[in-house]
């Protein structure tokens, strides 16, 4: 049965080749100082950097940087990013960059105003905010986070070793979004396979939840299936322009909370992984693919209806003289190939996970509910010892 669900999402999307022409627009909405978010200096090199600041220039805004936000933002960058802007006066956050500078962006636009430890208060104790919100604003350059429409903020505490997501309200949602497929043209081969499997992945955390046959289903196994065609192109020529447009949109769909709508949703793949970007500061797409199949294949007989479903319909395994676990595995066996055709890291040994640090890892991984099983420890550390291959 489907459940009972509520449904918005407030963010305006500007999508294509032109689309930055819609900032100064935007830009005219909100204050007059911008804090200006972005990462190693990519955005210099090709160009965008300059363009975003003529703009806000000639909208008049006094603009205060934050550089060198990098793949996982830690808490030491977001205290750093505080002073920035409570010393700056900002009233707006303009995000240029991947999902982790509009991760990091979202964290700043809750903390500021923040007269607690935001790490504490939002990462540990998981509460929302009861302050004033800075309104943020995002330029895609990487897709595969889906944060350009969404709540989630992920920051890495590698004192704690911990990496912990906190998926706010649609308050902290982005005002908009700049969306245009050329600006991921210059993004490593490796990067860009690895926002493709955390688009994937996000899917399939959603999708193998529930086995109510639901619209979310139908649209789900639409998407994997596009990125699955798309990944393959632009794997080949990566400036295929409508393979790369349609992995952004998909990145986009594949988490801004609609497919979501009545499932229980499972996000046990991100937990594993998020544990070995912890430890190894390994980057986040590479850290799920090589979790997935150990995990997939241990929650598969909890779940045998649904993979099996998948095997079928996104990866048109033929039934004919299997039975239904035959079907489901060669449906992972399928999705293997991909990954592996894809060039996708496929254990945590590669990315630097050892044994000494299966302990840590198994305590740094949070249960969820969602999924077809509730692990216990034990299985957690089974499941990682079995991802490093």
């Amino acid at each position: 049965m489907l459940g009972n669900f509520a449904y918005s999402n407030p963010t305006k999307l500007y999508f294509g080749e032109n689309a930055l022409d819609n900032l100064a627009g935007e830009l005219e909405k909100y204050g007059k100082s911008v804090l200006l978010v972005y990462g190693g200096g990519s955005i210099k090199k090709n160009g965008i950097y300059d363009k975003v600041l003529t703009i806000l220039k000639e909208c008049g805004k006094n603009i205060v940087e934050d550089a060198g936000v990098m793949p996982n933002p830690t808490v030491e960058k977001l205290y750093e990013g505080l002073k920035r802007a409570r010393d700056g006066k900002v009233d707006f956050i303009l995000a240029v960059g991947g999902g982790s500078v509009c991760d990091y962006a979202k964290a700043l636009s809750v903390s500021v105003h923040c007269n607690e430890d935001p790490w504490e208060k939002y990462y540990l104790r998981f509460e929302e905010p009861d302050n004033e919100i800075i309104p943020v604003g995002c330029v895609l350059t990487m897709v595969g986070t889906g944060s350009e429409m969404n709540g989630g903020a992920v920051i890495t505490n590698s004192n704690q070793k911990l990496k912990i997501g906190h998926v706010f309200g649609e308050n902290v949602f982005p005002k908009f979004s700049i969306l245009n497929p050329l600006y991921t043209y210059t993004l490593p081969k490796y990067q860009m396979v690895a926002g493709i499997y955390d688009i994937f992945n996000h899917i399939c955390e959603q999708y193998f939840s529930g086995d109510d046959d639901n619209t979310s289903d139908y649209i789900m196994e639409g998407l994997m299936k596009s990125v699955v065609h798309s990944s393959r192109i632009a794997v080949n020529n990566p400036s295929d322009y409508e393979a790369r447009s349609n992995i952004m949109w998909t990145a986009t769909w594949a988490l801004n909370t609609l497919v979501a709508c009545g499932k229980t949703t499972d996000w046990m793949v991100h937990m594993l992984g998020q544990a070995v970007g912890a430890y190894t500061d390994a980057t986040h797409g590479m850290t799920l693919s090589a979790v997935s199949l150990p995990y997939y294949k241990y929650i598969l007989p909890y779940g045998l209806k649904k993979f099996k479903r998948f095997a079928v319909n996104v990866w048109n395994v033929s039934t004919e003289g299997k039975t239904d676990e035959q079907t489901a595995l060669a449906g992972l066996g399928a999705m293997e190939s991909w990954m592996k055709e894809i060039g996708l890291v496929m254990n945590t040994a590669e990315l630097g996970v050892t044994e000494d640090m299966l302990d840590g890892l198994t305590a740094a991984t949070f249960i969820m509910d969602g999924g077809y099983k509730v692990l216990e420890k034990q299985e957690i550390r089974k499941i990682l010892k079995e991802s490093m291959g």
